[in-house]
């Protein structure tokens, strides 16, 4: 893994005690990172289409666009739709396939030295491990991210993370496949995060990432038609911060491997809630449609609170919320 040299010692001065820098680096699991602060999949593309408008290593990591088995055209236009305080998205996975990706943006994504995190999905078990098996003997990769928020086809449509026998089967399946650090993509429409979460560590993920877009729909009245084109999408955004904040702490008490929150990120403070409730690291999304730089500008953004909190760093937060 990648080593970052310590940061220098604060110096004595008069007055208040600040530090003099702070200490972003992180760890998910075996996985060093510059900070804690990762582009989400869906959001940034493979990552090179941003590199003219943004410090790619200024990031932790960037978690790549979802690769499938075979290249995918994706949901029908238009494909996004705002609405207070978010979006309703239905992009329908459309991706160039992963031996496209390992062969057109891998090269140039390894001139980073940011952690490329590879996120898989298939609708079998099957595509899942074609997929994992073609990124194995790929170079560059620092972890992958399985999404097992999509629908099953051979189990009859039910999403695997919304069962943990299910959960169990993909992910001990693809742990068995995988040299690399494993983790999970939960959906947030369960009974129970908890017992997800516990199936997926059980089976051998490494971390979880907490959590995927809320079933949603956005509605034309004059027409009876829905603005998509799909029926249905996902939102994120800010509004789903507090719920998803929620789910990060309850997972957080029955878990011991790290979660990597994923919900509304937009500013410093918002970081530093989800590594209050639980999280060592986390994605930020949709904050980039109204920003590309929205990732690098947290980095910078999350330094400076620290500073302003007389903190060290953010890590020492982890888990730290009091119980009322």
């Amino acid at each position: 893994m990648v080593y970052f040299p310590p940061v220098s010692s604060p110096k004595t001065v008069s007055g208040p005690q600040r530090p003099a820098g702070v200490d972003l680096r992180t760890k998910v699991g075996t996985l060093s990172l510059r900070n804690p602060i990762i582009a989400a999949s869906g959001t940034f593309g493979y990552g090179v289409e941003f590199a003219h408008l943004v410090d790619l290593n200024a990031l932790g990591g960037i978690v790549v666009k979802g690769l499938s088995a075979e290249p995918m055209a994706g949901a029908p236009a238009p494909r996004m739709c705002e609405t207070a305080s978010g979006i309703v998205n239905a992009i329908g996975l459309q991706n160039i396939g992963v031996r496209a990706f390992i062969a057109e943006k891998l090269p140039q994504l390894r001139q980073f030295r940011t952690a490329i995190i590879a996120n898989v999905f298939g609708h079998s078990v099957a595509e899942y491990i074609e997929v994992i098996r073609a990124l194995e003997d790929a170079e560059g990769i620092a972890a992958y991210e399985l999404n097992i928020s999509c629908p099953n086809v051979q189990k009859g449509g039910i999403e695997y993370s919304t069962d943990p026998a299910l959960t169990t089967e993909v992910v001990g399946a693809v742990r068995k496949a995988s040299s690399r650090p494993l983790w999970v993509k939960l959906s947030p429409v369960v009974g129970s995060i908890g017992l997800i979460a516990k199936a997926a560590e059980s089976a051998g993920a490494d971390a979880l990432v907490i959590a995927n877009t809320y079933p949603a729909m956005c509605l034309d009245v004059h027409n009876h038609r829905s603005r998509l084109g799909s029926t249905t999408g996902g939102l994120s955004g800010a509004a789903i911060k507090p719920i998803t904040v929620r789910l990060v702490y309850e997972a957080n008490r029955v878990i011991r491997i790290p979660i990597v929150g994923l919900g509304g990120i937009e500013s410093a403070p918002d970081v530093a809630e989800y590594v209050v409730a639980g999280a060592t690291a986390v994605e930020v999304g949709t904050a980039h449609f109204a920003d590309p730089r929205a990732s690098e500008k947290l980095v910078k953004g999350l330094e400076k609170w620290c500073r302003d909190q007389n903190l060290p760093g953010i890590s020492g937060l982890r888990g730290s919320l009091q119980a009322s």
